[in-house]
């Protein structure tokens, strides 16, 4: 099931090389909830911004009653809320918007003068002009295959930025792509102290624990990662493997369903784990279902013999779980 890992390294790499040039129309829109630290809304003015994950401003509006407001008609990708009031600290958390969905964001205030601990943890910073560059630069040559100008480039903009984790993020996913998972485990972490709800440098950092076998250093990760973007099929499915490589064989089965329904067919070798999980629960006959309708509906699939060879070992009894 490394697939389901790798998968998600893959993933995450396009969602960092998604670029809002302009704002498409769509059916996606964020909704935004400014509250104070004890959870009740912000009833002051409160100014919201709109970033892409560049940090380039796109949209700025003033929430009215019960600190909501709405961004709608908006292109899928990732973004950040900035939200700013008198009397409270400057406040930013990132969203993902994977599918056209109506996406909800708390966002919790904490008083200039506290000296308490932070209710949400520090703002990433924007980058810098030429830190900026480096990155676009970096990311012109992954998609272009150059790894080794990719390297350059992110290695360059993460020592002019060194306090900023988008950076270490896409070197990340780089060393990832050159299977060098130490590395990218470093990186990763390093990232997500810098910044801990960096909902793609969390998931990534997940994703190496599994691929280096240490599932259950994963899951809390990849659990977080669900928290902080519950419609990636990716992160669901990874968290599954990892919860059955574990033997926790109920809540392997529920991410997996929840992987393949929010997958709409992308990966439909989510299937199998969620037979496996099924069948390792004892709901054999559902097991069965399942791997007869992956077989109906693909086929010439690469795993359609290995979905053959488990539905003969339930057919049979051999196995509680099909191996």
């Amino acid at each position: 099931m490394i697939g389901a890992s790798l998968a998600l390294a893959g993933t995450a790499w396009g969602q960092a090389n998604a670029t809002h040039t302009h704002m498409a129309e769509s059916n996606s829109e964020v909704v935004v909830y400014v509250r104070l630290a004890n959870g009740d809304p912000l009833n002051t003015p409160a100014r919201v911004k709109l970033l892409t994950s560049n940090g380039i401003p796109l949209m700025e509006t003033t929430t009215q009653t019960r600190g909501e407001v709405v961004f709608a008609g908006l292109a899928l990708g990732d973004y950040y809320i900035e939200v700013n009031a008198n009397g409270y600290q400057l406040a930013r958390e990132e969203v993902s918007l994977p599918i056209p969905v109506r996406t909800q964001v708390h966002i919790y205030l904490r008083p200039e003068a506290s000296s308490g601990p932070p209710s949400t943890p520090l703002a990433a910073p924007v980058l810098a002009p030429k830190a900026q560059k480096e990155v676009e630069n970096g990311l012109e040559a992954l998609r272009q295959g150059n790894l080794k100008e990719a390297q350059a480039r992110l290695e360059h903009a993460s020592k002019l930025a060194p306090s900023h984790p988008d950076p270490l993020y896409l070197l990340g996913v780089l060393y990832i792509r050159q299977n060098d998972l130490p590395r990218a485990r470093t990186v990763l972490e390093k990232a997500t102290q810098l910044y801990p709800n960096h909902t793609r440098a969390v998931a990534a950092l997940g994703t190496v624990l599994s691929n280096q076998g240490d599932y259950a250093a994963a899951i809390p990760i990849l659990e977080k990662a669900v928290t902080l973007n519950d419609k990636a099929y990716e992160t669901h499915w990874t968290v599954a493997n990892a919860y059955y490589q574990e033997k926790k064989y109920d809540l392997a089965r529920e991410h997996a369903q929840q992987a393949l329904t929010l997958s709409q067919g992308k990966a439909p070798e989510i299937q199998l784990l969620l037979a496996q999980s099924l069948a390792a629960t004892g709901h054999r006959d559902k097991a069965a279902a399942e791997l007869q309708a992956f077989l109906r509906e693909h086929p010439e699939h690469a795993k359609a013999a290995t979905a053959r060879r488990w539905l003969e070992q339930l057919g049979q009894g051999k196995a509680s779980a099909p191996k």
